[in-house]
């Protein structure tokens, strides 16, 4: 339970309470007045305030003596209770009020074990609160804080498992990069094609391994796995595959997420049209501010695709925009039935 709640049912609390005996005050005397007077209103209203006094010094109270084991405090604090809360009440109803009406809340000359009696009947009762809204908070904490203890241990443990598949996959991942370099090293003299995609896939493979650990890449180093990308996926389909990519020669020291833009252009040459060179297949990288990427994909819709949805992957990408750009991107997707394109932007 935070802080916000607690104080709300505090005060919710108080002002049931405290109605109620405005409601059992004002009954009481309306068989005698109509209205109440004012007098009596403010008697009441320095009563209900010495009451909220005290059940806040014993609120504080209770987990002094209680949590920190300081017995000693906590006894000597109940037993001064009667002292404090009939001190308060005479000093504001005997006192205050009776230099400002002329008349105090008692009789003129009430008894010093009067006073104490009477005052010791409120008091029982609020110290009895105190203490069972004490109870009560302190056993919504504890649950919260089981709570948060089993959500800590489900992640450290979620945590624990991912480093260990991560570990299991770096091995084949490792081998088959070697063994692209062997292919690559024997399939050279024999066909400079099938060499060069062994080349390109070694270089995607390295680019998946040597992947920081913030998750974040350089910039330069994104485009050129796209551009290995887009060269492998040439060679596989040979002088029918049309795409262009356009992007400044300089792209700085910006860094992004790895393999952030890839899903864009994937999207496109799955669902879209790359075997025509009238309306290829164009993504554009620009940096129109210092701080500003815009990436835009833009692809034809072929005939066969224009009743399957060609939107795929993207509530995945916007998911993860959200999570590593928050506040700080935006993806628009416009699809005229002819032609799909999704431009990104992000606040580097």
């Amino acid at each position: 339970m935070n802080r916000r709640r607690i104080v709300l049912y505090q005060v919710l609390g108080w002002v049931l309470i405290i109605s109620y005996r405005l409601f059992s005050m004002a009954i009481g005397v309306g068989a005698k007045q109509r209205v109440l007077p004012p007098k009596l209103l403010l008697h009441q209203f320095v009563f209900e305030l010495s009451i909220v006094a005290l059940f806040y010094y014993c609120y504080l109270l209770f987990p002094i003596g209680l949590r920190r084991g300081r017995w000693p405090v906590l006894v000597l604090g109940l037993l001064g209770t009667p002292l404090i809360f009939a001190g308060t009440r005479y000093l504001l109803d005997e006192v205050l009020l009776r230099l400002l009406l002329g008349s105090g809340n008692y009789y003129p000359d009430p008894t010093l074990l009067y006073y104490l009696q009477d005052n010791l009947y409120f008091l029982l009762p609020t110290i009895v609160l105190a203490g069972a809204a004490v109870l009560v908070r302190d056993a919504f904490v504890r649950e919260q804080v089981q709570q948060n203890q089993l959500q800590l241990q489900a992640m450290e443990q979620a945590k624990t498992q991912a480093e260990l598949a991560f570990l299991r996959t770096q091995i084949n991942p490792h081998f088959l990069y070697n063994t692209l370099n062997y292919l690559y090293a024997t399939a050279y003299p024999l066909s400079e094609a099938l060499a060069e995609a062994v080349l390109r896939l070694s270089e995607l493979m390295r680019y998946l391994l040597h992947e920081s650990p913030d998750g974040q890449v350089d910039l330069a180093r994104e485009v050129e796995y796209l551009n290995n990308y887009l060269a492998l996926y040439r060679l596989r389909f040979e002088d029918k595959c049309f795409v262009q990519f356009e992007h400044p020669a300089a792209l700085g020291a910006w860094r992004v997420a790895a393999l952030l833009l890839i899903p864009l252009v994937e999207n496109a040459l799955k669902h879209g049209v790359i075997n025509r060179p009238d309306c290829p297949v164009t993504i554009v990288l620009a940096l129109p501010a210092p701080t500003q990427l815009r990436f835009t994909v833009c692809n034809r819709i072929g005939q066969q695709q224009k009743d399957a949805t060609t939107g795929v992957g993207l509530p995945n990408i916007r998911r993860r925009l959200a999570l590593l750009y928050p506040g700080r991107h935006a993806l628009r997707v416009h699809d005229d039935g002819q032609t799909y394109r999704t431009e990104l932007e992000l606040s580097l």
